[in-house]
């Protein structure tokens, strides 16, 4: 299967290795796999790559079929910065949901801190 991120990859090799245990080196790269994590109901990875003063106790997926992430903006989010800020729009059957998300590194770790 072709990694629904958007980098053209086959899943397993794309977002599945962070899925599976990696961590993201990146902001966007981070945003790509929890968009990614979201379109096939991986639960378990938007709840451990979600910085814990944010974190929700519980997290329902619903039947959404995302169709396409659109990268516009990325500020910082680099392998050596501590922040970072990525505008997307994550396109869905019948809409499209716009965000400027926040992500920190936690524990050496990127995580999705919250929308700006």
């Amino acid at each position: 299967m072709t990694c629904p991120c958007g980098l053209g990859g086959p899943y397993v090799d794309c977002c599945g290795r962070f899925h599976q245990g990696g961590n993201a080196p990146t902001a966007e790269l981070l945003m790509r796999s929890r968009y990614t994590a979201f379109a096939v109901g991986d639960r378990a990875y938007l709840l451990r790559t979600w910085h814990s003063t944010t974190r929700p106790r519980r997290l329902t997926l619903d039947d959404t079929e995302w169709t396409r992430l659109e990268i516009l903006d990325k500020d910082k989010g680099g392998l050596f910065d501590s922040d970072g800020i990525v505008e997307f729009n994550a396109h869905y059957t019948g809409g499209v949901q716009h965000e400027r998300s926040r992500f920190l590194r936690e524990d050496g770790k990127w995580v999705y801190v919250d929308a700006v």
